[in-house]
C-alpha cells in the first residue's frame, strides 16, 4: 500500500524546487523556503500525463488482467485503512482509573473509610465508578473516529479489467486499475483522471471546499494545493454530477484519506488545565496534611506530654478536619451540571474534562464552511448593464428583497434583471425542496442559489417549467464551461438560455440588454465589474440568451458559439451566519482570538473573514505559505495571522500545534474528515452535529447540535462558569476545613480540652460537604464573565489572594469557636454542651460563609446575592434541619455526645455566624476600593 516512486524523476527534489519562492512578510517576518534535501516521500501524480501514468504503472485502457491484480494485491495489500491493535475491554476499563482526578477521589475515599466516614466513602466511590464508566464508554466512541474514516471508503467499485467492465469489492483495487465513476459514486481510491464528462466531485469533507469541484484531465504544477488538483479524484469524496474514468494511483493508507487516518492514530490526547492544577493541588495538600499531623503528634507527645493514645485520637480529628473529602465529588457534580447546561444550549459534551477546558480557551480556530458560514450558496449581487442589484436574504430560504443603491425595487421593472432571473431558473438542473419549514437543494449548490433568487423574485421553478417548457439542453461541460437549454415561451417563440464562466459567456455575446433594449456589448464595462466582484470573494456566473432555434434538430454546441445577448453577471457566495458575527465580537470582548482555517480560496476566505471581523487589516496566509516555513517560524507567525486559506489537514494540525507550543489553549472547530486530526489534537475539539462527518464527530470533545459558531461562545461561557464554581467551592471548603483544623491544633498547643471529637468533626464534614458545598455547583454565570481575559493556562489554583482569604476566614472561625467553647466552660457548662455549641458555631459560620462565597469579590448584600441561587437556600434549610436534629434527637445525642441548646445559646451561635459574614463582606469592600477593577478581574 504505497506509492510507486520513479527512480529517474523527482528522486531528490527539494521544497525550493516545487514551492513558490516570493511571499509577502507576515508581521515583519519574511517567509523563507525550507531546504529539504531528503527524497520526496510521495510521488507527484497530479503532474504526470496519462501516458506517463500508464508507463509508470504498467497499465493500459484495457486495464489489468487477473494475474497482475493478484500479484499487486500481494505487493500493496488490500485497499483498506490500517488498524491499530485495540486494547482489551478489561484493560480499557482498568485504564479509566489511571487518572489524576480519580486518584484524588480514591485517596479521599480510602482515608474517609479508615476514619469510618462511610457516607462520604460511598459517595466518593460512586463518583469514581461513574467517572470510569463514562470514560470507558467515551473511549470506545473515540476509537470509532478511525472507524468513521474507514467507513468513508466505497464498498464497491466499477473497474475495467481485461477490456471488460466488472463490479468488484473496493478492497480489491490495486494501483493501475481503471475505475469508472458516475454520479452518486463514492470515489474508492485515489485516482488520476484520464477522461471526464461534466464530472463534478464534492470534496468538502476532504478539503473544506464549499462547492463541488469541476474535474478535468489536465496536469497541475507540483506545488498545486490539493483542492486545485482538478485532474485528480480522491478516496472518500462523492461524485455529484457527470462521469469519468481514472487510474488508481494510491490505495489504502497511502491515499489522502489514509494520511488523515495516520495523523489521527499518532495524536495523543491532552489533559486539561484544571486536571493539571488539581493534580498539583492534591499532592501539595496531601503532603501538608501528613506533615501537619506528624508534627502535631510529635509536639503533643514530646512537648505537651500527652498520652500517645489520646494524641492519636486528636491527630485523627485533625486529619478528618483537614482532608477536603468533598472536592473530587464537587468537581464531578460541577462538571456534570455544566454538561447539562451546555446540552440545553445545543453543545453535546463527549468528554467530561472538556467542560472546564472551554473556560480557559484563548484561541478558537474555526473552519469556515458550515461553521462560520451557512454552507448554502446565496446570490448576493446581480450586475446588469448600467445597474448593480443587491439580493437580500441568506441561505436556501427564499426570503429576501432586491435593492438598488439601498432602495427596494421590483425586478419586473428592470428587463435585464427579470430576464437574468428567468435564465437562472430555466437553465438549471437543481431542485429546491422544503420540508417542515427547512429548505434544501438537490443538486449543485450554485444552481440552487439561482433557484432561490428566482423564488425571491416570484419566478418559481414549477411555474417556469410550465410556462417555458424545455425542448433540449446541453449539460455543463468543463471544457466548454457553460450549460445551455432550449425553451419555447407561452407564445411558442424559441429561446436558448446559457449560463457559465463569465469569460466564456462574454466570448459568445455581441449584445447586452439594458433598460432601452439590446445594445452592442461594452466588454470593458463587464471586465471591470467582473474583476471587482471576484476580488470581493464572490463567485461569478454569466447569464445570456438568444431568440433562435437550434440549427439542427437538437440543441448542439454549434448553437452556442455566437450571437447571444449578455443579461447579467451573478455574484454568489456562501454567506456568514448572522449569529456568528455577534459571537465573534463577544469572543473578542472576552479576550479570545478567533482564527479562520479553511480549505477554500484565499480571496473568498478574506472576504468572509472581513464580514465576520476576522483578520481585518492583516494578511491571509495560504497552505503553500505554511508549507514553506519551519515550526519555529510558524510559531512566530501564527498569532499575527487570523485567516488561513487552502489549508490541508497537515496544515491545520501544524497550526494547532504551533499555537499550543506558544502556551495557547486551543479550541478547533470543523465538520469534515480533513478536520479530524486537528480536532483530536486541539485542547477542545468541536465538531458540527448536523452537517459534520462521523469522523469529525468521533474525533471531537464537543458536538454542536445546531452547527452554530455562536453555540461555541455559549459553551465557553459555561466552561468559565464551571471553573468559577469550582474555585468558589475551594474558597468555601478550605477555610471551613482550615477553621476546624486550627481549633484542634490550638487545643493541642495550648493544652486545652479538645473542643471537637473525631466523630463530631466527621459530622461537620458530612453536613457541610453533602449539603452546603454542593449548592455552589449550581451557581449561574456572573454578569461580567465574558468581559474577562482568559485565565492563563498555568495559573495556580490558589493565588496569593486566595491564600489570604483562606487564612482570614479560618482564623475567624477558629476564634469564634474557641471563644464560645472556653466561655461556656468558664461559666460552668458541661463539656458536652460546650462541644455542642462549638460544633454548631462552625456549622453556622459555614452557612453564612456559603452566602459570602457566591461572589468572590462582589457584594452579596442585595436581593440577587442573597436569594439568586435557590439551591443555596435549600441547602441552608437542610443543613439547619440536620444540625437541629444533631442537638435534639436522642439517638444522635448518644452517637455524637451532643446536647440540646437553649434559645440564648442558639443566639450566641447565630451572632458568631453573622460576625464572620459581615467581616467577609467588609474585606470584599476593602478589596474593591483598594484594587483596580482590572486587577480584580485578573485575580478571578
Amino acid at each position: 500500500m504505497c506509492y510507486i516512486v520513479l527512480a529517474h524523476t523527482y528522486l531528490s527534489c527539494s521544497k525550493q524546487e516545487i514551492e513558490p519562492q516570493h511571499h509577502p512578510p507576515y508581521g515583519g517576518i519574511q517567509l523563507k523556503a525550507v531546504d529539504r534535501t531528503d527524497p520526496c516521500p510521495t510521488f507527484l501524480w497530479h503532474t504526470l500525463t496519462q501516458a506517463e501514468i500508464e508507463q509508470t504503472l504498467k497499465t493500459g485502457s484495457a486495464g489489468l488482467n487477473a494475474a497482475e491484480v493478484s500479484q499487486r494485491i500481494k505487493q500493496y495489500g488490500p485497499n483498506r485503512l490500517s488498524t491499530q491493535k485495540r486494547r482489551g475491554v478489561l484493560f480499557r476499563l482498568f485504564m479509566q482509573f489511571h487518572n489524576i482526578l480519580l486518584y484524588v477521589m480514591l485517596g479521599a475515599a480510602v482515608i474517609t473509610a479508615l476514619l469510618g466516614h462511610w457516607i462520604d466513602t460511598g459517595v466518593l466511590l460512586a463518583a469514581v465508578v461513574i467517572n470510569a464508566i463514562i470514560g470507558f464508554i467515551q473511549e470506545g466512541k473515540a476509537e470509532a473516529a478511525l472507524d468513521a474514516i474507514r467507513a468513508m471508503l466505497s464498498p464497491r467499485a466499477t473497474v475495467i479489467r481485461n477490456g471488460k467492465k466488472h463490479e468488484v469489492n473496493a478492497e480489491n483495487l490495486v494501483p493501475g486499475d481503471w475505475v469508472i465513476l458516475v454520479a452518486g459514486d463514492r470515489v474508492p481510491a485515489d485516482l488520476r483522471l484520464v477522461s471526464t464528462t461534466e464530472l463534478r466531485i464534492d470534496e468538502a469533507a476532504l478539503t473544506g471546499e464549499s462547492v463541488s469541484v469541476e474535474k478535468n484531465t489536465d496536469t497541475a504544477q507540483a506545488a498545486t494545493p490539493l483542492g486545485d488538483r482538478y485532474g485528480m479524484a480522491y478516496s472518500g469524496t462523492v461524485v455529484v454530477y457527470g462521469m469519468g474514468t481514472g487510474i488508481v494511483i494510491a490505495t489504502g493508507s497511502m491515499t489522502e484519506l489514509g494520511k488523515i487516518n495516520q495523523l489521527l492514530t499518532g495524536i495523543q490526547s491532552l489533559t486539561t488545565p484544571l486536571l493539571r492544577q488539581i493534580d498539583g493541588f492534591g499532592r501539595v495538600l496531601a503532603i501538608v496534611i501528613i506533615a501537619l499531623c506528624v508534627i502535631t503528634f510529635i509536639l503533643g507527645t514530646m512537648w505537651r506530654n500527652i498520652a500517645p493514645a489520646e494524641m492519636f485520637l486528636m491527630v485523627v480529628a485533625l486529619a478528618a478536619s483537614a482532608i477536603p473529602e468533598g472536592l473530587p465529588a464537587i468537581m464531578t457534580v460541577t462538571l456534570a451540571i455544566g454538561v447539562q447546561r451546555m446540552a440545553r444550549r445545543n453543545a453535546i459534551i463527549r468528554r467530561l474534562p472538556a467542560v472546564e477546558a472551554l473556560g480557559s480557551v484563548t484561541v478558537i480556530c474555526s473552519d469556515k464552511t458550515g461553521t462560520l458560514t451557512r454552507n448554502e450558496m446565496t446570490v448576493q449581487r446581480i450586475i446588469c448593464a448600467g445597474h448593480i442589484f443587491d439580493v437580500g436574504g441568506t441561505g436556501y430560504s427564499p426570503v429576501g428583497d432586491f435593492s438598488k443603491e439601498g432602495r427596494i425595487i421590483d425586478p419586473d421593472h428592470y428587463p435585464a434583471l427579470s430576464m437574468a432571473i428567468r435564465t437562472g431558473v430555466l437553465c438549471n438542473e437543481a431542485r429546491l425542496c422544503e420540508e417542515n419549514g427547512q429548505w434544501s437543494v438537490e443538486g449543485d449548490p450554485t444552481e440552487g442559489a439561482l433557484l432561490v433568487a428566482g423564488n425571491k423574485a416570484g419566478f418559481h421553478q414549477h411555474i417556469a417549467d410550465a410556462a417555458w417548457p424545455r425542448v433540449g439542453s446541453i449539460p455543463f461541460d468543463s471544457r466548454h464551461r457553460f450549460m445551455a437549454t432550449y425553451h419555447r415561451d407561452s407564445d411558442g417563440e424559441p429561446w436558448i438560455f446559457v449560463k457559465g464562466a463569465p469569460e466564456r459567456i462574454l466570448e459568445i455575446c455581441s449584445m447586452q440588454l439594458d433598460d432601452d433594449g439590446e445594445r452592442p456589448l461594452v466588454a470593458d464595462y463587464w471586465h471591470r465589474k467582473a474583476s471587482r466582484t471576484a476580488a470581493s470573494g464572490l463567485r461569478l456566473l454569466g447569464l445570456a440568451c438568444k431568440r433562435a432555434t437550434p440549427a439542427k434538430e437538437h440543441l448542439d454546441f454549434s448553437d452556442v458559439e455566437s450571437g447571444y445577448t449578455l443579461l447579467a453577471l451573478v455574484g454568489i457566495i456562501d454567506p456568514p451566519r448572522e449569529e456568528a458575527v455577534q459571537a465573534i465580537a463577544e469572543c473578542h470582548r472576552a479576550g479570545i482570538q478567533v482564527k479562520m482555517i479553511t480549505g477554500d480560496h484565499e480571496e473568498t476566505a478574506r472576504t468572509i473573514g472581513a464580514q465576520l471581523n476576522i483578520g481585518i487589516g492583516k494578511k491571509a496566509m495560504s497552505g503553500a505559505d505554511i508549507a514553506l516555513v519551519d515550526d519555529a517560524q510558524l510559531r512566530r507567525i501564527v498569532l499575527q495571522v487570523d485567516v488561513f486559506a487552502r489549508a490541508s489537514p497537515e496544515h491545520k494540525l501544524r497550526l494547532v500545534q504551533a499555537l499550543q507550543e506558544d502556551s495557547q489553549v486551543v479550541a478547533m472547530t470543523g465538520d469534515g474528515v480533513n478536520d479530524a486530526p486537528a480536532l483530536k489534537k486541539a485542547n477542545v475539539g468541536v465538531a458540527m452535529g448536523m452537517k459534520g462527518t462521523e469522523a469529525a464527530k468521533e474525533a471531537s470533545d464537543i458536538v454542536l447540535a445546531d452547527d452554530n459558531f455562536a453555540t461555541i461562545v455559549n459553551a465557553v461561557r459555561e466552561g468559565r462558569t464551571v471553573y468559577d464554581n469550582i474555585k468558589k467551592f475551594i474558597l468555601f471548603m478550605l477555610p471551613t476545613n482550615g477553621g476546624e483544623a486550627l481549633v484542634v491544633i490550638a487545643a493541642i498547643l495550648f493544652e486545652l480540652t479538645l473542643p471537637l471529637t473525631p466523630a463530631q468533626v466527621l459530622w461537620i464534614n458530612m453536613v457541610t460537604s453533602s449539603t452546603l458545598g454542593l449548592a455552589l455547583a449550581f451557581e449561574p454565570a456572573e454578569r461580567n464573565i465574558m468581559s474577562r481575559r482568559p485565565r492563563p493556562p498555568e495559573e495556580p489554583l490558589l493565588s496569593g489572594f486566595f491564600i489570604w482569604r483562606v487564612l482570614m476566614v479560618s482564623m475567624l472561625m477558629m476564634g469564634c469557636t474557641l471563644f464560645l467553647f472556653l466561655w461556656e466552660l468558664n461559666h460552668g457548662t458541661s463539656i458536652e454542651s460546650a462541644r455542642t455549641i462549638a460544633v454548631s458555631t462552625i456549622v453556622m459560620a459555614e452557612i453564612f460563609y456559603l452566602v459570602n462565597s457566591r461572589y468572590i469579590f462582589a457584594s452579596v448584600m442585595n436581593r440577587e446575592g442573597l436569594t439568586g441561587n435557590y439551591y443555596v437556600l435549600i441547602s441552608i434549610v437542610i443543613c439547619i434541619a440536620l444540625q437541629f436534629a444533631y442537638t435534639e434527637i436522642p439517638l444522635l445525642q448518644a452517637i455524637f455526645q451532643s446536647t440540646s441548646l437553649s434559645i440564648l445559646e442558639w443566639l450566641k451561635v447565630l451572632c458568631a455566624g453573622l460576625l464572620i459574614f459581615f467581616i467577609a463582606e467588609l474585606e470584599k469592600m476593602a478589596l474593591r476600593a483598594g484594587i483596580a477593577p482590572a486587577r480584580i478581574q485578573h485575580m478571578r
